[in-house]
């Protein structure tokens, strides 16, 4: 399933609340995913100097990762596909 990037826009005084926003992100997924919509939280990036925080959702579709973002109250700015390259050992 393809992985989706969600750009939100994180004060420095709402900077607290990224971990609520995480479980936000989570509990939007599960319920969409009850629903017949597969939607998966994966992990959160927090840009604090920059005021960025990204949440990454693997989804059927950007779509579906936007309503997830936006169930969640998560007020995307932005969604697009991200592509995870694996390290290789050595």
């Amino acid at each position: 399933m393809p992985s989706y990037i969600v750009e939100t826009y994180l004060t420095h005084r709402l900077a607290p609340e990224r971990l609520a926003r995480e479980e936000w992100g989570r509990a939007a997924a599960a319920e969409l995913s009850q629903g017949g919509k597969t939607s998966r939280f994966e992990f959160a990036i927090h840009v604090p100097e920059d005021e960025i925080c990204f949440f990454v959702f693997d989804a059927e579709s950007a779509d579906q990762a936007a309503l997830t973002a936006q169930r969640a109250g998560l007020d995307p700015i932005r969604v697009v596909e991200a592509v995870t390259i694996e390290g290789t050992k050595r």
